[in-house]
């Protein structure tokens, strides 16, 4: 079966904690089966002011636009490659991100909640940890909203932050209204292999989050998170697998900015994974 999906996830050293040019990842996915790949590189922040040591800076994303076309170019006919964008959601951020996303034609724009980051944890973290995770979740939720993105992405990271502390059952009740808010948006969401690399080894989101998007029908899109070319498509045979577990029959992607959606058996036909990608450590 020929190639059908696209790999949703990907970075370029412009974010300066990634390796690989674009076509490195390109040739990656034509070696898996993979029909393109959309590179979603950490947004650029107003002025440059927030943890400028791991995203692109204002003045290079002329240089990242044209970075990703010249990989259009050289892999058209074999690896279709796009252009995305990985934006970190805070509140405050809003215009700036508005402005950002009509200055190039995106076909994916993944919102992102981290907060794993320095700024993140100083604004909202004062010792209640549960209450910290709530926060992440409604969080979620407000990105969602806010109409910017396409796909929330990775979206229980916070489990990496006190990775000994966080169990999903307090918090489900609270998750479900979050995602209930989700749903009413459109706004799909990610299940994100790269999770298996984390101090919480275990995919983005888990099982018991999985299954409450699945009964809310929020779409989800596959994404590997790669830093590195070997992790392309990394460990999609197994987030097939927990995607039927949970109840899918589908898997999306976007281009343009809209929903595509594949049965899962076809991806399944069309991949050609190795047992096991490479686990390269990332942030």
């Amino acid at each position: 079966m020929p190639p059908i999906l696209y790999e949703s996830h990907l970075h370029t050293p412009l974010c300066k904690h990634a390796q690989g040019e674009p076509e490195e990842y390109a040739a990656v996915a034509e070696q898996r089966g993979l029909a393109g790949i959309i590179v979603t590189c950490h947004n650029p922040t107003e002025n440059d002011g927030l943890t400028p040591h791991v995203r692109m800076g204002v003045a290079q994303f002329d240089a990242y636009v044209g970075m990703v076309e010249r990989a259009r170019r050289a892999w058209a006919g074999r690896v279709d490659v796009r252009l995305g964008l990985e934006s970190d959601f805070l509140p405050g951020q809003e215009s700036w991100l508005a402005r950002l996303h009509d200055r190039a034609e995106f076909h994916h724009v993944l919102g992102s909640v981290h907060p794993q980051m320095a700024i993140y944890r100083q604004r909202y973290l004062n010792g209640d940890v549960l209450a910290f995770q709530r926060q992440y979740f409604t969080h979620l939720a407000e990105a969602a909203e806010t109409g910017l993105f396409d796909t929330l992405s990775h979206p229980d990271l916070v489990k990496i932050v006190h990775p000994k502390q966080y169990q999903v059952t307090p918090l489900l009740d609270h998750i479900r209204v979050c995602l209930d808010r989700i749903a009413a948006t459109g706004t799909a969401m990610e299940l994100n292999t790269s999770g298996l690399l984390k101090s919480y080894p275990e995919m983005n989101p888990g099982p018991a989050i999985l299954a409450e998007m699945r009964a809310r029908r929020i779409p989800v899109v596959l994404g590997a998170d790669a830093h590195d070319p070997s992790r392309v498509g990394a460990n999609y045979g197994e987030a097939l697998d927990l995607l039927e577990a949970a109840g899918y029959t589908h898997v999306s992607f976007f281009l343009a900015r809209k929903r595509q959606d594949l049965a899962i058996s076809s991806v399944r036909e069309s991949l050609r994974m190795p047992v096991e990608a490479d686990r390269v450590s990332q942030f």
